[in-house]
């Protein structure tokens, strides 16, 4: 990886319950979140069915076009469960038992319970790497800069401490927020003058309705602290200009 680019990430949700509605994701936010403050920026998130083709085809563009990819949905034990096998044919690889992940499950359950849909968990791509799981016990799996991840919430966000180390990011993203008493239309064309002058800082505004209050919340986000503070002190110029109101959230 070339120093001083940009480190970037896909995010893909599978599965058709998000589709439906019947569940919410939150998948992206915790994944998002955690790229960023390791210097990993999200260029792009898309959600898909439980379709064979559909996720290989989706994989096969995400890889090419992305540093990492993420995967969440799918791996479980149930027929719509379809990630793996899906990951082994967009890679050309064998779907097969991963001898240490069938130890890890032998392990983990009671003698009798690692029944045929339970050992459907430790089935991957030959040679794929296991992300361990620290509370359900079923391992997520990589193959080259694809990470695959469970779709339930919990469990996802405890397995992203063991690939702290595996992914290897930019500068951290940070970010600062403004909050005002204000409509966007007041401030558009004084937030378009700060951008155009700081076109390494990315600024985005963001209306709100919290606790009576409404308002706009300006986001100033970039991998460097002293350009942030540029931007500071260049909205809250003009908020001082507008006598505009700042308030906590």
């Amino acid at each position: 990886m070339k120093k001083n680019t940009k480190v970037n990430a896909a995010i893909l949700i599978i599965g058709n319950e998000i589709l439906s509605g019947r569940t919410q994701d939150t998948n992206t936010s915790t994944l998002a979140t955690w790229l960023n403050s390791i210097g990993v920026i999200v260029s792009e998130v898309r959600v898909i069915p439980d379709i064979e083709k559909t996720i290989i085809d989706a994989l096969n563009i995400l890889r090419k076009d992305n540093n990492y990819v993420f995967t969440t949905g799918g791996i479980g034990p149930t027929h719509d469960d379809i990630t793996a096998q899906s990951v082994s044919k967009a890679f050309g690889l064998k779907y097969e038992i991963h001898k240490e992940a069938f130890k890890i499950l032998e392990a983990y359950y009671k003698p009798g319970e690692f029944n045929d849909g339970r050992q459907k968990m430790v089935k991957m791509p030959e040679n794929a790497e296991l992300i361990l799981n620290p509370t359900s016990g079923a391992p997520g799996f990589s193959v080259e800069n694809v990470y695959c991840l469970p779709g339930v919430p919990s469990i996802l966000k405890s397995m992203l401490g063991s690939l702290k180390n595996k992914i290897v990011g930019g500068e951290p993203v940070l970010s600062h927020t403004i909050s005002l008493k204000t409509v966007e239309s007041e401030i558009a064309n004084s937030l378009t003058k700060v951008q155009d002058q700081n076109s390494d800082v990315e600024i985005g505004s963001y209306p709100f309705f919290h606790a009576g209050k409404l308002g706009v919340s300006i986001v100033l986000r970039s991998e460097n602290q002293s350009r942030i503070d540029n931007c500071i002190s260049q909205v809250l110029e003009f908020v001082r200009e507008k006598n505009i109101e700042i308030v906590d959230r």
